[in-house]
């Protein structure tokens, strides 16, 4: 039987810097409390935790996410949070809070425990350490190619009928179509990126690591500058502190390729919807699979072209909305003629369909959360409601 008594939800991470794992709990933490809930996020701090606690969630800054054997002793005080909290559901959505999360979780007992949700939001190795991401009551898979990768991977360890897709999702509001930045913004963009005048911005964005493809990009912007395209190639988003090597790698290619004038890192923005609205082409060439692919499904929504490496999530959105922005993995070839291309004749991308906006998949994780504890809580609450 439904009831309408609060749920307390308790999610669990490495830390709050920001990436997709990051931008969903902070989703579903806002949705939590917009719908009178009770929200609680443990993690280890990260510049995101203002912006959690602002919209009303609770944080538990323990660095539950740390590589080291010294993080077992967050198994003891997780029980005893969950149990003092009379958590209703515990959250995890990496592997080794995972862990930390399930040893606390066995050893509770059973009448008292809360619903154990796992999402997977990676194409993990496939091994022991992995597994644990499906060893939860319900596993939320966050796109078809993580569906697949579970049933290949783990047959046999989950059953079907506790795999839950429910697609990542943007706000249409926030990403609309056609969306103009403002003059102040453009005046602004290009006093700052002068550079930019008269030429095709090609626009990559993502963390600087090795997996995003920025050499494939750059290779790209030297054949098309040599195919004698004004283009200017920009690199949106932060060094990673951990890989600093090969932030300091990319800025040689960059001198060697000759692109100095050419190419611009912007560091980490705030304002990507505006930059994909001056882009002329958004990338997405990361050489292993993603999960799924925000990015690419933010610029397709205001109407951008996007060009990608058909693998993967980013592979999924693009065969479903954008197939002339389809790239055989690693194919340069097919890359520089489908950019000529997509300059040439842009092509408007499908529109997103409501599996992949925000409410949709806030939606079906609260209606999931209600279906394990039997609350009354799937329905989305009106401005009225809750003003009430």
């Amino acid at each position: 039987m439904l009831t309408n008594k609060p749920l307390t939800v308790v999610q669990v991470l490495p830390a709050l810097d920001g990436g997709g794992v990051e931008r969903g709990t902070l989703e579903v933490a806002a949705e939590l409390v917009r719908r009178g809930h009770h929200s609680y996020v443990v993690s280890a701090s990260g510049r995101l935790v203002n912006e959690l606690t602002a919209a009303g969630s609770m944080h538990i800054p323990w660095d539950i996410g740390r590589k080291s054997l010294l993080t077992l002793k967050y198994v003891r005080p997780l029980k005893n949070l969950l149990r003092d909290l009379d958590a209703d559901i515990v959250h995890a959505r990496s592997r080794l809070p995972a862990w930390i999360t399930w040893l606390a979780w066995r050893t509770m007992p059973k009448r008292h425990r809360p619903r154990f949700v796992t999402t997977v939001h990676g194409l993990y190795s496939a091994n022991r350490y992995s597994r644990i991401m499906v060893r939860s009551e319900a596993v939320i898979a966050v796109s078809k190619t993580i569906e697949r990768y579970i049933a290949r991977n783990y047959p046999g360890a989950v059953s079907p009928d506790h795999i839950h897709l429910i697609s990542r999702g943007i706000d249409p509001l926030e990403f609309p179509r056609g969306y103009r930045p403002t003059q102040a913004w453009l005046d602004e963009w290009y006093r700052e990126y002068p550079r930019l005048v008269g030429k095709h911005v090609l626009t990559l964005p993502g963390r600087i690591t090795r997996r995003k493809g920025h050499a494939d990009f750059l290779r790209l912007i030297a054949s098309l500058i040599a195919n004698g395209s004004p283009v200017h190639g920009l690199i949106v988003g932060g060094d990673d502190p951990h890989r600093m090597a090969y932030a300091r790698e990319l800025r040689e290619t960059v001198t060697q390729l000759g692109l100095e004038e050419d190419v611009t890192f912007t560091g980490q923005r705030s304002d990507i919807r505006e930059i994909y609205a001056v882009s002329d082409a958004v990338f997405s060439l990361s050489n292993k699979p993603e999960s799924f692919g925000r990015t690419v499904l933010e610029a397709l929504a205001i109407g951008r072209p996007v060009i990608g490496y058909a693998h993967g999530g980013v592979g999924e959105i693009l065969d479903r909305l954008y197939r002339h922005g389809t790239v055989p993995l690693g194919d340069e070839e097919t890359l520089l003629a489908t950019t000529l291309q997509r300059l040439n004749e842009a092509m408007d991308p499908a529109a997103i369909p409501p599996e992949f906006h925000l409410q949709t998949m806030l939606d079906r994780t609260l209606s999931l959360y209600a279906d394990l504890t039997g609350r009354q809580s799937a329905r989305s609450l009106t401005n009225e409601e809750i003003a009430a």
